[in-house]
């Protein structure tokens, strides 16, 4: 007969539920002081023969342009701008221990 430990369980699912709602909320908050700072991340359109939508060089030129003039509608001081960016790099620290935590968990838990 097997018998499941259900506290165990439940502790389990707990950890797996606070360590993933840490990691996504952190990111999150990273990317959107990242924004915050004038430092949009734009990524270039990479182009698969098999996509649905195409993305031009002028759609792409476009985008850049709309996210470089956003950057410089920004109400924030330079100081402000420079916390944000310092306080974008602490929360992607912080997600990034939190995998790292994870993944030791996983390797040395014997």
């Amino acid at each position: 007969m097997i018998v499941i430990n259900w506290l165990a369980f439940v502790q389990v699912f707990a950890a797996a539920l606070v360590g993933a709602v840490t990691i996504v909320t952190f990111y999150a908050l990273g990317l959107r002081m990242l924004v915050r700072a004038g430092r949009a991340p734009v990524v270039a359109p990479a182009e698969f023969t098999d996509a649905i939508t195409v993305i031009t060089e002028k759609e792409a030129r476009r985008a850049e342009k709309a996210a470089a003039k956003a950057a410089k509608k920004s109400p924030l001081t330079d100081g402000q701008k420079s916390l944000a960016l310092a306080g974008a790099y602490g929360c992607f620290a912080v997600a990034a221990a939190a995998v790292l935590t994870g993944l030791l968990l996983i390797l040395f838990n014997h």
